[in-house]
């Protein structure tokens, strides 16, 4: 069997992604791309409208090789994570699917899935969920999304909400180790190494986490 190489990452930046203070140390997952042939990711549900959303093309709706660490308090890594990404509906409407690239590394194969309401820009209180994902695609591989179906809710235009994925603190999950894959932009920049003859060009990944929202816009 081939050993793929999985590293998990510290970097130190102001992000609302992260789940606490403004300036906090996020943990990222990088690894190689398992497998160059992609899987087209699920239609979207009949019936429903966007909401929001920032995934690519069904066939590169996200980056693959780079995402946020989500971990269980038993993952064995040495940290606790868990990630959420705000949208802000543009007409109020009901909420009653998400879509997000959130992809399985090690442990139990599942995530837990809510939407929270916005607590002075962290995720505040649940107002649907959660609800466990389980048979997530291996981080590495696209274009597997994780959709969890939710009871109707009523969002409001103009008003921040967050979809947060987490894992339990006991039990099935808890010992998982996932990554919310990145949207699917690379963004260029260039890095000075003398020993490779100065100035080189270089491509870097978005740091925000993929994923989609549908429901109903009256």
């Amino acid at each position: 069997m081939k050993k793929t190489l999985i590293c998990l990452f510290v970097i130190a930046l102001s992000c609302s992604l992260v789940f606490g203070q403004a300036k906090l140390s996020g943990r990222m997952t990088i690894t190689k791309e398992q497998s160059a042939v992609h899987t087209p990711s699920q239609a979207a549900p009949a019936g429903l409208k966007k909401i929001y959303s920032n995934l690519g093309k069904k066939n590169d709706p996200y980056l693959d090789t780079n995402g946020w660490t989500i971990a269980g308090p038993n993952a064995g890594i040495g940290v606790v994570q868990y990630i959420g990404i705000p949208f802000t509906p543009k007409a109020n409407s009901h909420v009653v699917e998400t879509r997000v690239a959130v992809e399985w590394v090690t442990g139990d194969n599942q995530v837990n899935l809510s939407l929270h309401s916005d607590n002075g820009g962290i995720p505040g209180a649940v107002m649907a969920g959660p609800v466990t994902v389980t048979n997530l695609g291996v981080f590495g591989t696209c274009c597997i999304l994780a959709i969890a179906d939710f009871p109707s809710t009523a969002v409001n235009a103009g008003t921040q909400y967050w979809i947060v994925a987490d894992e339990p603190s006991s039990g099935p999950g808890s010992n998982t180790w996932g990554a919310w894959a990145f949207v699917p932009t690379l963004f260029p920049f260039a890095f000075y190494n003398p020993a490779n003859g100065g100035w080189l060009p270089g491509d870097g990944a978005s740091a925000e986490a993929a994923g989609a929202v549908y429901g109903t816009i009256p």
